[in-house]
């Protein structure tokens, strides 16, 4: 899964300051992450950039304390790293990646329990996010309304012609945009962190009425 870019105080300059996407499929990582304090702390510093244990609790509405606590968890998984200068809670922190991929589909049972925990906790917070923006529209600026989507699509495909599409729509949006992750001098005036959620699911299997074979043919 790929987050919202960094702000000004960004964890690095120039396009290689932060590594492309993480695939995480290590039980343990994965368990690691499933925590609602956790993953608001790496949506905080990717947005953010790299901020202390203090300024990362005024943004998610935690203590810093507990905002500390959960980093140095991260850290032990090098989902985090201490991004130099400063002591105790005032050191400043900052995300390993640009983002992370997470697998739902696991031979490991307990891999995939883990993996959907994340996921399922990730999806809150972004459909959160979502609402509120559905609730708060009406503020921003009549351009940004019209620019702003809303869309459904049906398509009728094979699972290898999914896959391929989702494939197509990662490498038309990530290499585009992913050096503004990290140096904020590319970024033209006036652009703003942008969410864009895509889901794509089967709605039946084949044979209706039948039923459903959910093997690998």
């Amino acid at each position: 899964m790929s987050l919202e870019e960094p702000g000004a105080a960004q964890p690095g300059h120039g396009p290689e300051a932060l590594p492309d996407i993480r695939k995480i499929t290590d039980v343990r990582t994965l368990r690691a992450l499933a925590h609602p304090v956790r993953i608001a702390l790496i949506e905080a510093l990717i947005v953010g950039g790299a901020m202390t244990a203090t300024e990362a609790g005024e943004r998610i509405g935690e203590t810093p304390t507990t905002c500390s606590f959960h980093l140095r968890q991260l850290a032990k998984y090098g989902l985090v790293e201490e991004a130099g200068g400063g002591k105790g809670r005032a050191r400043p922190w900052r995300v390993t990646s640009i983002g992370y991929s997470l697998n739902s589909v696991h031979d490991d049972p307990e891999a995939e329990i883990a993996s959907n925990a994340v996921l399922r906790l990730w999806r809150e917070r972004t459909l959160g996010r979502y609402q509120t923006w559905l609730e708060t529209k009406a503020t921003y600026p009549r351009r940004w309304r019209e620019a702003a989507s809303d869309n459904e699509y049906l398509l009728f495909l094979t699972a290898d012609e999914l896959d391929q599409l989702n494939k197509e729509l990662t490498d038309l949006l990530l290499p585009r945009y992913r050096e503004r992750i990290t140096d904020p001098s590319l970024r033209p005036p006036g652009a703003v962190p942008i969410e864009l959620l895509t889901f794509s699911y089967p709605l039946s299997l084949p044979g209706a009425g039948k039923p459903a074979d959910r093997g690998d043919e």
